[in-house]
């Protein structure tokens, strides 16, 4: 009986695995067909050459390379069993996405300030795909901050002492945002 549990648990365990896997390639493909209709799109003549991005935006940059980073702290102290330092870390990690989305919409507002906007008469082609790929990362950031609200959750309540792969999956997801924005600054900042 306790064999066909641990084969349950297994099967368990690798189908959560490739339902992340699956949402991670969806998500990828999006972004990787925005970006392909961006690149295509600068052949256009109304396309901004001179555009620059926004200060804020490096600093969202560095706030989720600090947020990928206590999330790992985060995981390291679950690998220990520290459910106080487990939460301490998930709580910087938090505060440094809400971080994150202040940054961006700073970033938009500077974007305001410049004239460029989303849509309307006073739009172009080039801030609406800025627009675009900054605020569906955005959507993906929220949804990682509920992700993180289960965790800290689930963390507070000693779910992680025996088996910890939701906190694996979230901590995976967790850096694959980051990692996202990574690519999208460095794809908008060279492929103006």
């Amino acid at each position: 009986m306790d064999l066909e549990k641990e084969e349950l648990r297994i099967k368990h365990r690798r189908a959560r695995k490739m339902m992340l896997l699956f949402s991670l390639l969806s998500i990828t493909m999006t972004f990787a067909g925005l970006t392909s209709a961006y690149i295509v799109s600068k052949a256009r003549p109304d396309w901004l050459k001179d555009f620059e991005l926004p200060d804020y935006f490096i600093a969202s940059t560095f706030i989720i390379i600090m947020s990928s980073v206590s999330m790992w702290l985060a995981k390291k102290s679950v690998k220990n069993k520290i459910v106080a330092k487990t939460s301490f870390w998930l709580v910087i990690t938090f505060l440094m996405s809400i971080l994150f989305f202040i940054s961006q919409f700073m970033g938009f507002q500077e974007l305001i300030n410049k004239g460029y906007y989303f849509t309307g008469a006073q739009s172009t082609v080039t801030t609406s795909f800025l627009y675009v790929l900054a605020l569906l990362h955005l959507a993906h950031v929220f949804a990682g901050l509920i992700v993180l609200i289960v965790v800290f959750i689930n963390n507070q309540k000693n779910k992680y002492n025996s088996e910890t792969l939701g906190f694996e999956l979230a901590e995976t997801f967790w850096h694959f945002l980051g990692f996202l924005w990574l690519y999208l600054f460095v794809f908008l900042y060279f492929f103006r």
